[in-house]
């Protein structure tokens, strides 16, 4: 069972702001959200590969969306050059 939509927008925006701070990126909250939910989802699906699951509530969530979306920033910087 997942976070629900209005929870999942608001952990994505958080950890896509504070990615968006440890990266020292500047992208607006809508970027924010889009960046937390897309590295979350990204890294969730990672995870899950290796056979770790991480736990459907707001404190893992975040961590692994902080994660992610750091993780999605790097691979965009590294791609554009």
């Amino acid at each position: 069972m997942g976070l629900g939509l209005v929870l999942t927008i608001l952990v994505g925006g958080l950890a896509g702001w504070i990615a968006s701070i440890i990266m020292k990126s500047d992208t607006g909250i809508f970027m924010n959200v889009i960046i937390g939910i897309v590295g979350a989802v990204l890294l969730n699906w990672i995870l899950q590969l290796v056979g770790i699951y991480p736990a459907s509530a707001v404190v893992p969530q975040l961590i692994v969306g902080i994660a992610g979306a750091c993780g999605l920033i790097w691979t965009v910087r590294r791609l554009r050059g």
